[in-house]
């Protein structure tokens, strides 16, 4: 259930209603499949595993067209990588005040004033310490100035720190996407997407990794509210900066064809081939990677189990 301005939605009936027709479906293919006697157990259970829905994020189309390889060891082996528990710590703190800020304010007076700001920042600043707690509040009041003082009047968003969820269907291949925002705003012509980033410094992803969150977000908002996304902006807390993409009718189609085309590449993926780059100096699995160790270490014991069948596409 997402929090929005004015309504709640929620997309659990829609989500609940797709898997139970796939269920049905499912079920019914498969006893008939039994009672033909037309297929043996093991490509039952092949159809029954490539028949299910493939959950797809921006976040793991982005991970898995930087690198197959660093894909696997984090979604199909189960390994988390290292994370730097008192920047995210600040980092969660300062999207929950900004929800809150957005969310609760009553929209009676043109403008919050910092007072605000102060109050719903003290909701949940408890678990840092005084320095995180200090260099947030600054963050915040920056933002004030830069993005709400500024304006004559601060506008109800669509919704704020919510999920999308809807669904792809590619060569007979249905994929569910899924995806996170902090805040959708209401535009002319369709729907802001905006995603605060509490990074130090302003790191843009690559051109082809804005498509992809592109067009998953074009795709599950155009189902889930019905609306069109015309901006995504990211918001980089700590340097003020907003940045912007335009989405127009016209890449509509081809990002939903960039979008299939990797979707279906991931699936049938049995290889998880390493992509070497710039991207390998902070990444958490070169020790275990066999294109940078010579002697890759072995996964831990902690890993997941490695998938005993491959997913197929042909229904």
């Amino acid at each position: 259930m997402s929090r929005l301005g004015g309504s709640r939605v929620s997309i659990i009936s829609y989500v609940t209603s797709m898997h139970l027709s796939y269920l049905w479906l499912l079920h019914k293919t498969l006893v008939d499949a039994c009672f033909s006697r037309e297929i043996g157990l093991a490509s039952l259970l092949r159809f029954a595993i490539s028949a299910m829905p493939y959950s797809l994020s921006a976040t793991k189309l982005q991970n898995y067209h930087r690198c197959p390889q660093a894909y696997y060891f984090r979604y199909e082996r189960g390994m988390s990588g290292p994370v730097s528990f008192g920047s995210a710590s600040l980092g969660t703190a300062l999207h929950q005040a900004l929800a809150t800020i957005y969310y609760d304010w009553h929209y009676q007076a043109p403008l919050p004033q910092l007072a605000w700001l102060e109050f719903c920042w003290h909701q949940h600043n408890a678990k840092l310490s005084p320095a995180q707690q200090a260099e947030g509040w600054e963050i915040l009041c920056n933002y004030w100035q830069r993005y709400i003082s500024t304006q004559l009047v601060m506008r109800r968003p669509l919704a704020v720190e919510g999920k999308l969820q809807g669904s792809l269907e590619v060569e007979n291949v249905e994929f569910v996407l899924a995806g996170r925002y902090d805040r959708l705003d209401w535009l002319d012509d369709g729907v802001e997407l905006i995603d605060y980033k509490s990074a130090k410094q302003v790191a843009l992803p690559e051109p082809a990794e804005i498509d992809l969150q592109l067009g998953l977000y074009y795709l599950a908002l155009e189902q889930v509210y019905q609306q069109s996304l015309s901006r995504l902006s990211f918001i980089y807390l700590r340097t003020r900066e907003r940045i912007s993409f335009e989405v127009t009718p016209e890449l509509k189609g081809q990002l939903k064809d960039t979008i299939g085309e990797l979707a279906l590449s991931l699936r049938a993926d049995a290889q998880w081939e390493p992509a070497p780059g710039e991207q390998c100096n902070p990444c958490g699995y070169k020790r275990y990677c066999p294109a940078m160790a010579d002697k890759p270490e072995q996964l831990p014991e902690t890993a997941k189990p490695a998938s005993q069948v491959q997913l197929v596409l042909s229904l």
